[in-house]
């Protein structure tokens, strides 16, 4: 996901034994109560983001609470402070990021026309390098056009927007990714990042994939992000039929490193 310039289940841990379990949330808190303020700060604001969002990103637990074992980030059609919509961003900027490992969440998205989903990691440098040049790694975008398609991308000075790095994933028959929860996950070696759906790798990238003369920008501490965005340029706007309240439903976060050795962090 664009970002404005200034934002295991067990048994994939018994098939790869290379990884080491570091950091992780299983969202296991009260319910109704707010998501872990020691792992995660919200992002607050409704500039549109980069993309001409429609929503206003809140820290109300109306917009982001933990409900029987998961997360929900709620986006609502409500007029907000001069938005139309009101959802929510979770980061990790703050307590945790890491270079390299397995990054991985198990999320249900939502239906309809105008919702943009992300699961995605940017570079810890971004108050010095901006963006695109710290890097932006998406692990999981949606568009609510495409119900079946998933993106993993990457960004980087030269090779951002619509000029970025990556592919699409989509499910067979017809099957829709807000229809039951996914596993998304990248695999970021020094040099690679490997993209998973469900355990299914659907491409790696590396520097030979970018333009010539480019950087390759994927080798320091990135942080997680967490976020439902309503409308911008890629998705488009709502329609009438899209449903709100609309949740985008997260089981768990996890972060492993390699076993052989720690993996920089900040």
């Amino acid at each position: 996901m664009l970002t404005a310039v200034l934002g295991y289940s067990s048994m994939m841990v018994n098939a790869t034994p290379a990884w080491k379990l570091v950091w992780q949330d299983d969202f296991k808190g009260p319910e109704g109560s707010p998501p872990d303020a020691s792992r995660w700060h919200h992002d607050v604001g409704g500039d549109g983001w980069g993309n001409h969002e429609l929503e206003y990103y809140t820290d109300r637990p109306d917009n982001a609470h933990v409900r029987d074992g998961h997360l929900e980030i709620v986006a609502r059609r409500e007029s907000f402070v001069g938005q139309p919509f009101t959802s929510a961003r979770l980061q990790t900027a703050q307590t945790f990021s890491q270079a390299y490992g397995r990054f991985e969440a198990r999320i249900q998205i939502p239906p309809g026309e105008g919702m943009w989903p992300a699961f995605w990691l940017l570079g810890n440098d971004i108050d010095k390098k901006g963006w695109p040049g710290c890097g932006e790694i998406d692990v999981m975008e949606n568009v609510g056009q495409e119900p079946s398609t998933i993106h993993g991308s990457m960004h980087g000075p030269g090779y951002s927007g619509d000029k970025c790095l990556g592919a699409p994933f989509k499910l067979p028959d017809g099957q829709k990714f807000s229809d039951d929860y996914h596993d998304f996950a990248v695999e970021w070696k020094p040099g690679s990042v490997q993209y998973f759906v469900d355990g299914q790798s659907y491409q790696t990238l590396t520097p030979q994939n970018l333009p010539p003369g480019q950087k390759w920008v994927f080798d320091h501490p990135f942080f997680i992000i967490l976020n439902l965005a309503v409308g911008g340029d890629w998705p488009g706007p709502p329609d009438d039929k899209t449903p709100f309240p609309a949740s985008m439903k997260v089981q768990y976060v996890r972060v492993y490193e390699p076993a052989t050795g720690a993996a920089p962090r900040s």
